[in-house]
């Protein structure tokens, strides 16, 4: 066996089913293997989506996702997928290929120091200079990938390593055991003792909701300990989603994006439980004002987390879903409901739409027949900008999930993220939600839903601007618009019909349900092109504008 068939052959005992890739010359041999084999690759049109889709198959089945790159300028194309993925705790593992061992560091073609270049947001890196090293650096990536806090791991092949025959007989280590590495996973005892202890006198206590909720697949310990003690629940935006909207419980999503409900009784609170969430500064805002009214729980399996942005009272160390186990067995009392109840703030405060504007779509009102038309475990996966605004205060989630790049706010995230999600759980519909700024950062996979006949469902907010940063100009610098005009852009619906992708154009409110409607019948992808006023911003209702204040 030669490297390169072995590193296909570790693939498939690690169960990978799909993988997705851009090829070239220093990891041809390991394509080469790769056609023999049982699994589906999928050719993207720049390596970055790859590293996005695969993030996504990664969120959606909590298992790594796999994508592949050559060396030098395909192994660079990846860096922001990478980023990406690290900063939102993301499953992945990223295969790129580099050039022969006799010329690192010689400036060879296509060469580039990948695994120096992405030291920064990687979980571990490996260079692999011996071919009978690789069955065990792949087990250890992918054990590495998903265990503990998740994140993505490189390893980077040399050609010359994937053409070595290896003088043995192939075999794939069952175990793993890496000196230092060693998640914690139950929750200490004598720290579940004092939160439980905690929650029992705790008279406002509220739970903090975060990505962690999704990695750990603690959803329905989450709910159970919301329902079983009257707690109710804040989400971050990576969070959203742990309980549904429409629960009672759930009050919306908490930080400088969120809403008046969530940020007003997170400040009320006499006791935060902050679970899987690391409370940046999207999330917790004045974390000084916070930590002397507020005794807080810190819950992460991460233990760098734990009191980085707001101090804990109680650091609790542990996988979430584990945790969560051991606090619910202990029977914590259940508490009344009625303190923020009583905070007289509307259930849904971002259901003021705000005003119609003749010739264009309302985005709030967009967001939530989109979401609202969806079956209840759709996938709704938000770029970002001011669309990714719209939707985290707007979208409705059920069953289903919300997917967007929180951490990092990659543009050019949603429909590569989509099909990556589309692909791991096919017959679930999936949106991909983006500006026409970001659509023209990611518009060339049309070709690979085509070629792949994924059905996304694709809707563009079209303001003909860089929505956002043109609302921060108009806000804080005096109206100086600067390099935000995009001028220029296509007509979408008629690039995605040169793709073969049907499409059609909104410009008023009373169109947007029959067009949802039409969307997703279609039995393939399709492209909603929405026309947004450029006026139109992120603070527009009232409990908005008071929240912003």
């Amino acid at each position: 066996m030669t490297g390169a068939s072995v590193m296909v052959q570790c693939l498939e005992q690690e169960g990978v089913s799909i993988a997705f890739g851009y090829p070239g010359a220093t990891i041809c041999p390991f394509y080469d293997e790769l056609a023999k084999s049982s699994i589906r690759h999928i050719l993207v049109r720049q390596e970055q989506n790859a590293g996005h889709a695969a993030g996504a198959w990664g969120r959606m089945t909590g298992k790594p996702g796999v994508c592949i790159a050559t060396s030098g300028p395909g192994a660079t194309n990846l860096l922001t997928a990478l980023a990406t993925a690290y900063m939102d705790s993301v499953p992945l593992v990223a295969i790129t290929g580099q050039v022969s061992s006799e010329l690192l560091g010689r400036d060879a073609f296509q060469e580039a120091d990948i695994t120096g270049a992405a030291v920064s947001f990687l979980k571990h890196s490996f260079l692999v200079k011996d071919a009978e090293d690789l069955p065990r650096v792949i087990r250890e990536a992918f054990y590495i990938a998903g265990t503990g806090r998740r994140g993505p791991v490189l390893i980077d092949v040399p050609i010359d390593v994937q053409n070595t025959r290896l003088k043995g007989r192939f075999h794939y280590p069952e175990e793993v055991s890496i000196r230092g590495y060693s998640p914690t996973l139950r929750g200490n005892p004598l720290q579940i003792r004092r939160v439980v202890e905690a929650m029992d006198g705790a008279q406002r206590p509220v739970i903090c909701a975060g990505g962690g909720v999704f990695g750990s697949g603690a959803r329905q310990e989450v709910r159970l300990l919301a329902e079983r003690c009257g707690i109710p629940v804040a989400c971050t935006m990576m969070g959203l989603g742990a309980l549904p909207t429409g629960h009672p419980l759930n009050l919306g999503m908490l930080g400088s994006q969120g809403g008046a409900l969530a940020n007003e009784a997170v400040r009320r609170s006499d006791l935060l439980i902050i679970a899987g969430a690391r409370a940046g500064d999207r999330a917790v805002t004045q974390p000084g004002i916070l930590e002397k009214s507020t005794r807080v729980v810190h819950i992460d399996i991460d233990p760098a987390e734990i009191r980085k942005n707001v101090e804990a009272g109680i650091p609790l160390v542990g996988d979430l879903a584990q945790v969560l186990e051991q606090i619910l067995a202990q029977g914590p009392r259940a508490h009344d409901r009625g303190w923020f109840e009583a905070l007289g703030l509307p259930q849904d405060d971002s259901a003021g739409y705000g005003e119609s504007r003749e010739g264009f779509v309302n985005p709030r009102r967009l967001v939530r027949l989109i979401s609202s038309h969806m079956e209840p475990d759709g996938i709704y996966v938000a770029d970002v900008g001011q669309n990714q605004i719209w939707s985290a205060r707007n979208c409705l989630i059920r069953e289903g999930r919300f997917l967007t790049s929180g951490g990092m706010g990659t543009m050019g995230y949603s429909i590569p993220a989509a099909m990556g999600a589309a692909l791991a759980c096919p017959g679930r519909q999936v949106a991909a939600v983006c500006g026409d700024g970001a659509f023209q950062m990611q518009m060339m996979e049309l070709a690979t839903l085509v070629q792949h006949q994924v059905p996304v469902k694709i809707f563009v907010v079209r303001n003909g601007s860089l929505g956002l940063v043109r609302e921060i100009q108009s806000t804080c610098y005096g109206g100086n618009l600067s390099a935000v005009d995009l001028s220029g852009s296509p007509d979408f619906v008629a690039l995605a019909a040169a793709y073969g992708i049907g499409g059609a154009r909104l410009c008023s409110d009373e169109a947007v349900s029959a067009a949802v409607e039409r969307a997703f019948a279609e039995p393939g992808p399709f492209l909603t092109e929405c026309v947004v006023s450029p006026e139109e911003g992120t603070v527009q209702c009232g409990a908005e504008k008071e929240e912003q204040r």
